[in-house]
């Protein structure tokens, strides 16, 4: 890298990252791939006002969180995160944090496996933060969205609700439930996870990012399958109703789609965290979600969309 202000910023960075970075200083980055493996690519953008707020997190979690977000997708397609690319808009006023913005990232690439590396990116001055995140796995046999077929499975790891109580409460004026605030600030990608949810039968699943209702209609519309959901075994802690829980998004679960049923005590033993079984997938004309409580039909509330007014 040459002289000048922007590269004595990424050379900060790349000092904070050490063995994490890999052939920093090119304008393209080279991933190398296991023979008879796939590539999944995914990005993702963490912008402040819309994603966060800088006074809810510190700059290394916001940075952690970014990447996580990124990583969830790899979690989602079950494959081994390889290589990371960040694109960084940074204001001025942060310049003297940049430290801790690396440490954010490095933590969640590191948390990521042992292949993970940070291979290069971007840096601009920018009006408010900005974290563009490009990650990059491989598998053999790669999950997507597609798959389910009638008599499956569906379950969801973790416990859902604390990213919606944290923000709520936030934008009340009010302090979050050390809970929910470490649900929203520190979430964790469910690479481990998946691998092994993909080594006993998975055959499609989907991180929650936009809300388990949004989620759930995804994957049914994909496999063009009814997905049978039973409202009260949705995994939440008490004092969240299951309409917050399915609504909330900034979860970075998974909903996984099995064939025949999975070893729930096992997956807890392994990973700390629970696998709910919630539902089943029965054949249908058209993709859709149907969701009861004590066997009547309940409506879902609708997840989030950047779109939506």
């Amino acid at each position: 890298m040459g002289s000048g202000p922007e590269f004595d910023l990424v050379r900060r960075m790349v000092a904070r990252w050490g063995d994490l970075a890999a052939n920093i200083g090119s304008d393209a980055g080279r991933v190398e791939l296991p023979a008879g493996e796939q590539a999944v690519a995914s990005t993702d953008s963490a912008i402040e006002g819309v994603h966060f707020k800088r006074q809810w997190l510190s700059p290394r979690e916001i940075a952690r969180r970014a990447t996580v977000a990124a990583l969830s997708d790899l979690a989602a397609a079950a494959v081994t995160p390889r290589a990371v690319l960040l694109a960084l808009g940074l204001p001025e006023e942060l310049r003297d944090v940049v430290e801790e913005i690396a440490d954010g990232v490095g933590a969640a690439v590191r948390e990521a496996g042992p292949h993970a590396r940070i291979i290069g990116g971007d840096l601009t001055r920018s009006p408010h933060l900005v974290l563009g995140l490009t990650v990059i796995g491989s598998g053999a046999q790669p999950l997507g969205r597609a798959g389910a077929r009638p008599g499956d499975a569906i379950y969801v790891t973790g416990v859902l609700g604390g990213p919606q109580q944290a923000i709520e409460a936030w934008e009340r004026g009010d302090v979050p439930t050390a809970w929910a605030r470490d649900r929203f600030a520190a979430p964790r990608a469910r690479i481990a996870e998946a691998l092994w949810l993909r080594e006993r039968g998975a055959v499609a699943a989907i991180d929650i990012s936009d809300g388990l209702s949004s989620e759930l209609a995804h994957l049914a519309a994909a496999s063009g399958c009814e997905f049978r959901i039973d409202v009260t075994r949705i995994p939440r802690p008490a004092g969240i109703s299951w309409q917050s829980a399915v609504r909330g998004g900034e979860e970075y679960e998974l909903v996984v789609v099995v064939r025949g049923d999975l070893d729930v005590d096992a997956f807890a033993r392994a990973f700390g965290v629970p696998l709910t079984r919630i539902g089943v997938v029965r054949a249908s004309e058209v993709g859709r979600v149907i969701a009861t409580e004590d066997g009547a039909r309940v409506d879902l509330p609708g997840g989030h969309d950047h779109f939506s007014r």
